[in-house]
């Protein structure tokens, strides 16, 4: 697709997800689409890694796909497919590869036993901000390496959902040492799985709709999950009483739908363009949803539930930040195509917190001094 065809696909999926979507972009998009007219129907399966309707993971999956829905004027209908309902959700990525599903929407770091390299696409340990990886992606190259690592398993993959900076975890008893990390049974995914263990620690990984029982059984003492919107709908605070943050080990963490390669080839340009468009629709709002939903939560944790907020000690973070290097250097240098997704991921980063270093940080460490409470 060249550049004149998407400006122009893309003008008219921008123009019509402004009716589609109203002042929020949220409470009209689910609405029944338009009826399509003199066109055929193309029909989608979406698998998500996510409990059904779960809010801010869930939703945007249903987001994404009612966008696509309504601005495609009824010519796609893309359907969702909660976790279980067709495939587990860390079947996802097969069944799109394969051609099971048509797309998914999930976090990459699901797929790291396909390359190391996707843990970059969603998090990795002391990483990158959420604005920070939408920049990387959007205009740093990382979007060119995405599709060159996905495509490998002929999957087309996209931005569309971030959680913003996720908090450090629950935990059933105090984290006052590092002494305390020794033994420690957490579900926690990804390269801060592989922390954890350096820690001490035994990492496991449970979707969404297990980890409650695991806390509640026993079989694990600890969970990190998201922020307090996504934990207070799931109750931890009913298992584990210590909350603590922040997160080290996904400080924003991107969420992906992956297309099969295939189907997406054989799309007219208007409908890639309305995908492309209705995806980015949905990584902008549900990082804006997140943001404004985990305020209100927290409060309702500390206020209604009595929750403690506790933080990790300087010299756990001086550790922590020790091994995440490690970790994620020895991750980056796995193989070729993820030494070059590292390199990259690296470079904007660096070059990102010379700007958030005097410009975010310093601010928010003076509206705290000066607002105080």
């Amino acid at each position: 697709m060249d550049r004149r065809t998407f400006i122009s696909g893309g003008a008219v999926a921008a123009a019509t997800v402004a009716t589609a979507c109203g002042e929020t972009g949220q409470e009209n998009a689910a609405g029944p689409a338009a009826p399509a007219v003199n066109r055929g129907v193309k029909r989608l399966r979406m698998v998500t890694t996510w409990p059904a309707n779960f809010p801010g993971l869930g939703t945007a999956a249903n987001n994404v796909a009612a966008y696509i829905n309504r601005m495609s004027g009824g010519s796609l209908d893309v359907r969702v497919y909660a976790a279980g309902e067709i495939v587990s959700a860390f079947e996802a990525f097969d069944a799109v590869s394969e051609g099971t599903a048509d797309m998914y929407h999930g976090a990459e770091y699901y797929w790291q036993g396909k390359s190391p390299a996707f843990n970059f696409f969603t998090a990795v340990p002391m990483g990158m901000t959420a604005y920070e990886i939408m920049g990387w992606v959007e205009y740093g190259g990382g979007q060119a390496l995405w599709d060159e690592l996905a495509g490998q398993f002929n999957i087309k993959p996209f931005q569309a959902g971030n959680s913003g900076h996720q908090m450090g975890g629950w935990f059933k008893r105090e984290i006052n040492t590092l002494d305390d990390f020794r033994g420690l049974r957490m579900r926690i995914p990804g390269l801060g799985g592989n922390v954890l263990r350096e820690l001490g620690g035994a990492a496991v990984t449970l979707s969404g709709g297990e980890i409650y029982p695991a806390l509640q059984n026993g079989t694990i003492d600890a969970t990190e999950w998201v922020g307090p919107w996504n934990d207070l709908a799931f109750g931890f605070y009913r298992e584990a009483p210590y909350y603590y943050g922040p997160g080290f080990h996904e400080p924003g963490s991107c969420l992906g739908v992956g297309m099969n390669r295939t189907v997406w080839d054989e799309l007219a340009d208007d409908h890639k363009a309305i995908i492309q468009s209705a995806c980015l629709t949905a990584n902008n709002l549900s990082l804006a949803e997140f943001q404004h939903q985990n305020g209100i939560a927290l409060d309702v944790l500390v206020n209604e539930h009595g929750v403690e907020l506790r933080r990790f000690s300087d010299e756990i973070w001086t550790r922590i930040g020790e091994i995440s290097e490690q970790v994620v250097a020895d991750t980056g240098n796995a193989d070729a195509m993820t030494r070059r997704v590292y390199e990259s991921y690296l470079d904007a980063r660096n070059k990102m917190r010379q700007w958030g270093r005097v410009s975010e940080m310093p601010y928010m460490v003076q509206r705290e001094r000066v607002l105080g409470g």
